[in-house]
């Protein structure tokens, strides 16, 4: 196996881009090896690496189906109720909580 070319963060050539990069652009990186990294320097874990794929052999983004549409909003809502009050809290509920914010601050909610 060949080992690949590695720049400095920010100085890669045009022709190549991460795949946020290529996202941006509608596009995926479509099973291509990685072409390049970016290294950029760190001063205790070590180098921080981003991997580059070639834009031109990059293909375009998927379209989203309605079957997996449907699913995206399923999984979207139940991020949104409350597993104590079974409500919708009309956000996502955060992690650090668990619970929406009228059941993990009930004594707030009372003084309001």
């Amino acid at each position: 196996m060949a080992a690949v070319p590695v720049y400095p963060w920010r100085l890669a050539p045009d022709g190549l881009a991460t795949r946020r990069q290529l996202r941006a652009r509608g596009l995926r990186p479509g099973g291509q090896a990685v072409a390049a990294q970016l290294e950029r320097p760190r001063r205790r874990r070590g180098p921080l690496v981003a991997y580059l794929y070639r834009v031109d052999l990059a293909k375009p983004v998927r379209p989203m189906t309605p079957a997996k549409q449907a699913a995206l909003a399923k999984a979207n809502a139940a991020r949104r109720r409350c597993p104590e009050c079974r409500r919708d809290a009309g956000y996502v509920i955060p992690a650090s909580l668990g619970v929406c914010v009228a059941c993990a601050f009930p004594e707030e909610q009372r003084a309001a």
